[in-house]
């Protein structure tokens, strides 16, 4: 049995780029998207802890060892009129899973949300990853299957903006 002092979660500070730049690609190669990653650690360190931070990381220890960490910004509802957190991403390591590594993540960003009057969080999940689907579910999350994702990159975005 665990104890709940074997886990510590802090927000993420600048000198932990290198282990939040790990994480990401950790996580690429559980998603099958290795080829996707073009993180820099000097990208990570402007967009979280620059002028301008737009994103924020939380990272989880499991007895003083990195276990976690959970990326995320705030969004905002017109309908509700308050911001929200969105969950870019979470990962917990192999060797760290089953301990309770990843609700605890949610339940600090859940915490948060409220400490910051967020009307939501939100996260999408990979449609294959039943794991994290039931988890998800479990924990009272419900999927929006009346949404789709849309997006612009590469090409398509730089169509847009200069057509």
């Amino acid at each position: 049995m665990s104890d709940a002092r074997d886990l510590s979660l802090t927000m993420a500070t600048e000198q932990e780029v290198p282990l939040i730049l790990t994480f990401i690609k950790s996580l690429a190669e559980y998603e099958r998207l290795t080829d996707a990653v073009v993180a820099t650690e000097d990208g990570l360190r402007q967009s979280l802890f620059g002028p301008k931070p737009c994103a924020e990381c939380v990272i989880a220890r499991w007895q003083g060892e990195p276990a976690g960490f959970a990326l995320f910004f705030h969004n905002f509802s017109t309908f509700l009129g308050r911001p929200g957190i969105y969950l870019e991403d979470l990962f917990v390591n192999p060797e760290f899973r089953g301990k309770g590594v990843g609700r605890a993540l949610l339940q600090f960003l859940a915490k948060l949300a409220q400490e910051r009057n967020c009307g939501r969080l939100e996260w999408s999940v990979l449609d294959w990853n039943e794991s994290a689907i039931g988890f998800y579910k479990s924990i009272g999350a419900v999927p929006l299957e009346e949404w789709t994702i849309f997006r612009l990159k590469d090409e398509a975005l730089s169509r847009l903006a200069t057509h």
